[in-house]
């Protein structure tokens, strides 16, 4: 059998990705069906046979499954095509050309996660090239609306037609890649994620004559709120998913930081250890993994420059800790607030969490270790926001955040997600597909 030639792999990974950059999927509106249905050309023309599903007009979901003999259960590597939206004026490059300048792919996807729907595509074509004798099936599912709650992707796909996507595993987006630590190379896997906590925060005041300010004015209210939340935050915690990731990562990096990460571990001295990294480019990243979080993302009150408003509200991002349910969050708001707040919940969702002690796991670590030998470590991690793998923990499927990339060290993962400017290293991305290739194959063939 022959070996795949990795170069020319890199190049049709890039080609698809600006392919796929080109197509206008912003959600809202999404219009996903435009990348479904050029990835469903893309796999016809190798004799694959995709199925496109329209939850709602426009709104195109793409599976595809590559047969093994079926001695071992299914393996998910999915991805979604929709995107943020992108303000061009400040960008250097249009965020829907798909412009290759300075070593990168530059585009609205380009990281969130178009790049990853390329390698993966690119996968699933070379094990049918290379005709490899696979004991698991490979499903491969691009879908739609991650980006607002996968209302007409995942979630639909996962509740309208579960054995299209059921699995022992699955590979998504968020891990895989370098975190830089005083220098030093850490690779990450997703193992968990925060759950989602949506509010509205409600005000009452006594309405007034802008001319005469008094005490129970509920613009104000809101404004002390919002700024309590800011200024005391909610209480630390150390969950196991945190903590393994501060444990082991410490290991690998060893040194003043490796000790500072090994106190963060304990209650008794991670919130002063914190503290000292307060400035550092991975605090926001520390901090997150530390507490349940709720960021105020919006302000609403008035009608007129002369009138105090009988109410107000406030936009609440909230993010739940593994271990903590919408409840719990809302009674450690509430404990900050005090006062007689109302509280409207718009939408939540459960933390997920999946072990790191599985063989599966270890083949990803291994990949990563092989193919960066200068790395000091490769660690489980949970992110701070959500991704589809809460849609599928309830078909069995077990997610790993394995989209791999290798970044320049002045580069952050997260800062390119949703930023200006988002781009994806093409000498990077060339190599993750490499890597992702391998791990696929070692395991769908065993």
């Amino acid at each position: 059998m022959s070996m795949p030639n990795w170069s020319s792999l890199s190049d049709e990974t890039v080609r698809h990705l600006q392919a796929l950059i080109r197509l206008d999927t912003t959600n809202p509106p999404g219009h996903e069906i435009l990348a479904a249905d050029y990835l469903a050309t893309q796999l016809r023309t190798e004799g694959f046979e995709p199925i496109v599903l329209e939850s709602a007009p426009g709104r195109g979901n793409l599976v595809v499954r590559l047969k093994g003999s079926g001695e071992g259960a299914p393996l998910l590597l999915y991805s979604h095509i929709d995107v943020v939206g992108a303000e061009p004026a400040h960008w250097q490059h249009p965020p829907f050309a798909g412009e290759i300048a300075d070593g990168y792919i530059w585009g609205r996807g380009a990281v969130d996660m178009k790049g990853a729907v390329a390698q993966q595509l690119v996968t699933l074509l070379t094990l049918k090239r290379e005709g490899v004798a696979l004991k698991r099936d490979v499903i491969f599912a691009a879908t739609a609306d991650e980006e607002t709650g996968a209302t007409y992707g995942m979630q639909w796909l996962a509740q309208q037609h579960a054995d299209l996507v059921r699995a022992e595993y699955g590979l998504s987006e968020i891990g895989g890649y370098n975190m830089d630590f005083e220098g030093k190379p850490v690779y990450v896997i997703q193992v968990a994620e925060k759950g989602m906590c949506w509010l509205k925060l409600h005000a009452k005041g006594r309405p007034g004559h802008g001319s005469q300010p008094h005490d129970d004015n509920a613009v104000v209210h809101v404004a002390r709120a919002v700024d309590r939340l800011a200024t005391r935050g909610l209480p630390y915690h150390v969950c196991p998913a945190a903590a393994s990731f501060l444990v082991a990562a410490g290991a690998a990096v060893g040194g003043q930081m490796g000790e500072t990460l090994n106190k963060m571990a304990a209650p008794e001295t991670g919130p002063a250890a914190l503290q000292t990294l307060k400035g550092h480019s991975l605090y926001g990243y520390l901090n997150a993994i530390m507490h349940n979080t709720v960021s105020p993302t919006g302000l609403a009150a008035g009608y007129k420059a002369n009138v105090i408003p009988g109410e107000a509200e406030a936009t609440l991002d909230g993010r739940s800790l593994p271990g903590f349910s919408t409840e719990m969050v809302l009674a450690e708001i509430r404990d900050v607030l005090g006062g007689t707040f109302e509280f409207e919940l718009i939408r939540d969702s459960p933390p997920v969490q999946t072990s790191s002690d599985t063989p599966l796991f270890a083949k990803l670590a291994a990949a990563l270790k092989r193919h960066d030998p200068q790395a000091v470590g490769v660690v489980p991690h949970m992110m701070t926001g959500g991704t589809d793998a809460k849609y599928l923990v309830n078909l069995g499927v077990a997610t790993y955040g394995f989209a791999p990339i290798q970044l320049p060290p002045d580069l952050r993962f997260m800062d390119l997600l949703h930023g200006h400017n988002e781009r994806a290293p093409i000498a990077g991305l060339g190599w993750g597909v490499r890597v992702l290739y391998e791990v696929v194959k070692e395991h769908c063939e065993s």
